[in-house]
């Protein structure tokens, strides 16, 4: 692929997005996310801004970025960089904590040999798809890492998971449609205050944003479909394509536009199996 920047996303979606991407320069604007991203620096020096600081992430260590931390991304040599990075949601990580906060690793960068053997099965093979109870054991062994290497936070209080749970279900069963803070209280049983400080603690973001970023979740699946700027954004409940198109900068750190003309096809993973037992 040359020194043309490219984004592969694994072939299988499962329940972790995974991509390997390369970037000869610049990467992402500074950007909001409501998932762990947690990769792996492949080649070159990845720097990023993160919580006030340039870091730079080298081959043999894990990033740990924190949902909803603004970052950005770029080259820190004239090499370029080259990762694999996983999306996981933190929903996935609290079905395995069972309501606790969610686990912060300080700096975002980690050489924790417990984190590294965690990440291995999302790492390795990123054409081939992962089976499903491989995958959620993988996702319960990464859940227990990042809670045993962030250790304990401070000033710990009582949380009401199932009523943040069901707040958060309700947002996905709407679609998003417009909610309002009442409709939440409601559903959830909860009183808008804690509701919204539960939900930030459990989640990672506070439900504004979440129902954002599943707009967003919209968005791309009607543009990898076909779909008219302009259209996905209105079948995804913003607006127009400006406002959509604002929301998805400050999410991805990239305009709709460019995040399309990243995208390459995913591998296939009978061709680079044979490929394999070719150079065999």
């Amino acid at each position: 692929m040359g020194k043309r920047d490219w984004v592969v996303h694994s072939p299988s979606p499962g329940k972790v997005e995974r991509i390997e991407a390369y970037f000869s320069g610049h990467g992402y604007e500074p950007h909001r996310h409501d998932t762990y991203a947690i990769g792996r620096t492949l080649s070159g020096v990845q720097s990023f801004r993160y919580r006030g600081a340039m870091r730079h992430s080298l081959p043999g260590g894990a990033l740990v970025l924190h949902p909803d931390e603004l970052h950005d991304g770029q080259a820190g040599t004239e090499e370029g960089f080259r990762y694999r990075m996983l999306y996981i949601d933190p929903v996935l990580i609290q079905q395995a904590l069972g309501g606790k906060p969610l686990p912060f690793i300080a700096g975002g960068l980690s050489e924790d040999a417990r984190l590294l053997r965690a990440t291995e099965s999302f790492m390795r093979a990123m054409e081939c798809s992962l089976e499903s109870l491989e995958e959620e054991d993988a996702i319960h062994d990464l859940a227990q890492a990042l809670a045993t290497v962030a250790g304990q936070p401070r000033g710990r209080r009582a949380f009401d998971y199932p009523a943040a749970e069901r707040a958060r279900a309700y947002i996905h069963d709407m679609r998003g449609a417009s909610i309002t803070m009442e409709e939440l209280e409601r559903v959830s049983g909860r009183e808008r205050c804690s509701l919204s400080r539960d939900f930030r603690a459990l989640f990672g973001t506070s439900p504004y944003r979440y129902v954002t970023m599943r707009r967003l979740d919209i968005c791309r699946e009607l543009l990898r479909a076909g779909s008219s700027l302009a259209d996905a954004a209105l079948a995804a409940g913003f607006y127009d394509q400006s406002h959509m198109t604002r929301h998805f900068a400050r999410g991805f750190g990239l305009s709709p536009a460019r995040w399309l003309g990243l995208l390459q096809p995913p591998l296939d993973c009978r061709i680079v199996q044979e490929a394999r037992r070719t150079d065999r």
